[in-house]
């Protein structure tokens, strides 16, 4: 039964918007299908999310944590705030305005995108489905600054194992990382061989529950990294304490994939600055967009939240089109 909206009872709206949300989906091989899934909780992410809903489509968000922008003391340049907003603020009040809407927010980690018929989006805790695509978490991480690994880039160093484990066939093979995403990294890479090593670089290795059963397949070092060395190619990798391990190759995976790590993956064209888009917000891949700092343009609220509004254009009519 819903609850009807009282003054005793402020919260049934909530009730409402979340069955009336159920009801929407559609339902994929037993699991929930979205028109719309974003990646990214940030400006850009919600401001999407925002339009998308209100085009009467169901979107879903996911992020982590809410970005860098929460830390923001003041921010005093956005439009509408006399006297200034602080991040968080600001961040807050995008949410509850999507939530109001009925957006639905989830908070987890995307470990890959994948698409077929439709795009499968992978987290640590669940699995959804979706028409289209918003890529929008932030900046790609700058790699370690560990001395070799600019020099071996494309020369044995790698950032994706969907696009380059084929040419590490039965090779011995190393992933730099120390979560979640790592381990996934690691578990696809068993389809091409089984001489996988995960090094930390001397960071505590924090994995879900759920992978713990599984790390025992790959070796684990937790030595700090020194340098990466080789010839035309890398060879061997050292570490502080002076010891040394051969290689063919070492695929970067931070403690989370970034909005490029995502877009290489699915062939969707990137330069130094980020993923390259139209100016519809729309990349190379049907049913692909990308918004914010991830495009590499100015980095600023304003221009997040303004790519983040074309972004949902795009992608309502590319959904409606599709449904057509």
């Amino acid at each position: 039964m819903i609850k009807m909206v009282t003054k005793r009872n402020p919260n049934a709206i909530i009730i409402i918007l979340y069955r009336i949300r159920k009801s929407r989906k559609l339902i994929c091989g037993g699991d929930i299908m979205y028109d719309a899934v974003i990646i990214g909780k940030g400006p850009a992410g919600i401001t999407a999310s925002i339009y998308v809903r209100r085009a009467n489509l169901n979107v879903l968000v996911i992020g982590k944590d809410d970005g860098y922008l929460v830390k923001a003391d003041k921010i005093d340049n956005y439009f509408g705030f006399s006297e200034g907003i602080s991040g968080k603020e600001l961040m807050s009040e995008g949410y509850k305005q999507g939530v109001r809407l009925g957006v639905e927010f989830v908070t987890d980690q995307v470990l890959s995108i994948e698409k077929e018929d439709m795009y499968k989006v992978t987290c640590i805790n669940d699995v959804y489905y979706s028409k289209a695509i918003i890529l929008s978490t932030g900046t790609e991480k700058k790699p370690p600054n560990i001395e070799g690994i600019a020099k071996y880039e494309g020369l044995g160093v790698s950032y994706c194992v969907t696009c380059d484990g084929f040419f590490y066939r039965d090779k011995k093979v190393c992933i730099l990382g120390n979560g979640d995403y790592a381990y996934h990294e690691a578990e696809e890479m068993t389809n091409f061989t089984k001489d996988i090593t995960i090094l930390t670089n001397g960071k505590e290795l924090t994995i879900s529950e759920k992978n713990k059963d599984g790390i025992d397949r790959f070796n684990i070092l937790s030595t700090p990294i020194v340098k990466i060395e080789g010839t035309d190619v890398i060879n061997s990798i050292l570490f502080k304490d002076g010891t040394q391990i051969s290689t063919n190759g070492l695929f970067l995976a931070g403690e989370q994939a970034s909005s490029t790590d995502f877009a290489r993956n699915l062939g969707v064209m990137t330069d130094s600055s980020g993923i390259i888009t139209d100016k519809n917000q729309k990349t190379n891949v049907d049913g692909m967009y990308a918004a914010g700092d991830c495009t590499g343009l100015f980095k600023q609220v304003s221009v997040a939240v303004g790519q983040g509004a074309l972004a949902a254009r795009s992608l309502i009519e590319f959904v409606r089109g599709a449904v057509k």
